[in-house]
């Protein structure tokens, strides 16, 4: 059953098409929580419609999404997608395969300036990879020198592009988008990865020497073949009788491998093609970036095929694989081995050497030397700033240090990253958000996530009481969470119960943390409204909350904090009425 529409969202189905549009002009069409729902709804209903084969969503008018059709198709009668199409229960069948074949839940760990450790039953993560995929068509007789100078490029047009270095509000790699990926659809077994076999997501272990065939016969040889469905008939039988085989089996295999640069095979008009999809580059920061990121990679891609004889003889590809990892982790901020080994900087390799040869490869392209100018100059501008998407990020989540919680700064970041997306103006000119751009403050507190303590100091129920009061002592802090050893929650000691031991005269002895705390606090969730824990520890005459996710602690909630809220909250109302910001104040340890 189709939902009514809501405020903002038009639903209509017609003809077995459910069209979803977002008509929200005064907003830019930005999607709120009433859409979001409106959304969830309609596409619920949907998976358990019949009628439903096609569901197209866009945005009305000349704001975001126009123009920019999401179609998900389910042709009666095929019980898998075609190659291209989306299939509204594919989903859940590759999760549940993936998660099959990984022999339980999908595990990540990202080490950056901070470090990230999670542990899915899904592979949700991998819904945090938006890219922008730029496609080559080349023949098959130059394939093989083409793909092998596209993996050569890869580290340098990364290390250009980065734009996403916060993930789950961790600084990580600039390009996090490159590990995330990797390991959220890890489908090996652990005696699969001690034999070190071939991740699905990989840059590739070797060059190609002769041919595609060589890295579709891997792909095959290596890697499960995750969905089959009605592939059509023999690509022999086509063969046998002059035709152009669509090769649907391998293709639809050939998707569930992701190459950073995968080879792809096609049919336009009855003529077939081969293209090299790059797949590095990162969605954003705005249009103009995406397009300048387009032009350096196919700027070199094909500057440098004219212009380099075979790369393997000049580049080992042990070098060029870390220079993709190294790209990834520092972005323009990388060290390269470059060609006979050659150690150099990513803002001087690409500035003074690869800037230049991605315009010559333009140019002899026929690309107009106003657009090369206009794409390649902001390109080099970038380069010499020092600041692609992950540097001014990483930047603006410095300057923004004064608000405590991971989760409110990250939220005012996106709001001033959407912001500057609309002027047209590329990242490396943008100023940094500060606390007056803020138009949205009352948004910091509406969650217990948003305000809560994360830096937690615990013990053990078998620890001395002894300890407990050390560290409240050294930390000034007047309650300590009990865990378990599995990071569960059995406990809390406040200050008080400490009072309470040495006015019992024991304060001199040998006491476990489990004689004196309490067994059984009473708790919150991170998505607790503030409102409603702030009248909780009023009504129970709490001084603090725990936080607890599925059981285990993920952080504390105190008076401390909530004072800080009301003290931000008060200097925004008052700014408010005298209609000037907030003022700037340090914030408490």
């Amino acid at each position: 059953m189709i939902p009514d529409p809501v405020p903002g969202l038009d639903v209509a189905l017609d003809d077995g098409v459910l069209r979803l549009t977002i008509d929200r002009a005064e907003r830019h069409n930005a999607i709120d929580d009433v859409v979001m729902a409106g959304l969830v709804d309609a596409l619920g209903g949907a998976g358990t419609d019949e009628d439903v084969r096609v569901i197209v969503l866009r945005g009305a008018g000349d704001h975001f999404c126009s123009g920019a059709d999401i179609v998900a198709r389910n042709a009666p009668g095929q019980p898998r997608p075609r190659v291209g199409s989306i299939q509204r229960r594919l989903p859940v069948q590759a999760n549940r395969l993936i998660t099959t074949l990984a022999g339980g839940p999908v595990r990540t760990l990202i080490q950056g300036r901070d470090n990230l450790q999670v542990s899915l039953d899904n592979v949700m993560l991998e819904a945090c990879n938006t890219s922008f995929q730029v496609h080559l068509q080349v023949s098959a007789e130059e394939f093989a020198h083409v793909y092998n100078v596209a993996q050569v490029v890869a580290g340098p047009v990364v290390a250009a592009a980065a734009n996403s270095p916060l993930l789950l509000q961790h600084r990580l790699w600039h390009e996090t988008r490159i590990p995330a990926f990797e390991q959220s659809i890890d489908v090996r077994s652990a005696p699969s990865r001690q034999r070190g076999t071939w991740q699905r997501v990989s840059f590739g272990e070797g060059w190609v020497d002769h041919s595609l065939i060589e890295l579709l016969q891997d792909q095959v040889a290596r890697h499960r073949i995750l969905m089959m469905g009605d592939t059509g008939e023999s690509s022999l039988d086509a063969l046998a009788r002059g035709e152009v085989p669509r090769l649907r089996a391998l293709c639809l295999h050939n998707g569930s491998v992701y190459r950073w640069n995968r080879a792809c095979y096609g049919i336009i008009d009855g003529k077939p093609h081969v293209r090299i999809e790059h797949r590095p580059l990162p969605a954003g920061p705005t249009v103009v970036d995406e397009v300048a990121n387009a032009a350096l990679l196919l700027g070199l891609l094909l500057g440098m095929a004219n212009a380099h004889g075979d790369v393997r003889t000049r580049f080992s590809f042990g070098d060029v694989r870390g220079n993709f990892v190294a790209a990834a982790r520092y972005g323009l901020y990388a060290g390269f081995r470059w060609e006979d080994g050659e150690t150099i900087d990513a803002r001087t390799l690409l500035s003074q050497r690869l800037i230049p040869l991605a315009r010559e490869g333009l140019r002899e392209a026929g690309v107009g030397t106003d657009e090369c100018d206009r794409y390649l100059g902001l390109m080099d501008a970038r380069v010499r700033s020092g600041r692609n998407g992950a540097a001014w990020m990483l930047e603006a989540y410095h300057a923004l240090n004064e608000i405590r919680s991971p989760t409110a700064r990250c939220q005012v970041l996106t709001r001033a990253i959407m912001a500057r997306q609309w002027n047209g103006v590329p990242v490396h000119e943008w100023s940094l958000p500060s606390m007056s751009d803020e138009d949205r403050w009352q948004e910091r507190f509406r969650r217990v996530s948003q305000v809560m303590s994360t830096d937690l100091f615990t013990i053990g129920p078998d620890d001395l009481v002894d300890v407990a009061a050390a560290v409240m002592h050294w930390k000034r802090i007047r309650h300590v969470p009990v865990e378990d050893s599995t990071g569960r929650l059995v406990g809390l000691v406040s200050y008080r119960a400490l009072v309470r031991l040495v006015g019992e005269g024991r304060g001199g002895a040998r006491v476990p943390v489990r004689e004196i705390m309490s067994p059984d606090p009473v708790t919150v969730g991170p998505g607790e409204s503030c409102r409603n824990a702030m009248h909780l520890m009023h009504d129970r005459r709490l001084s603090c909350l725990p936080v607890v996710h599925d059981g285990r602690l993920v952080g504390i909630v105190s008076e401390r904090d909530f004072l800080q809220v009301a003290l931000e909250l008060f200097d925004g109302m008052l700014a408010q009425d005298e209609h000037d910001p907030p003022p700037e104040r340090p914030r408490g340890p």
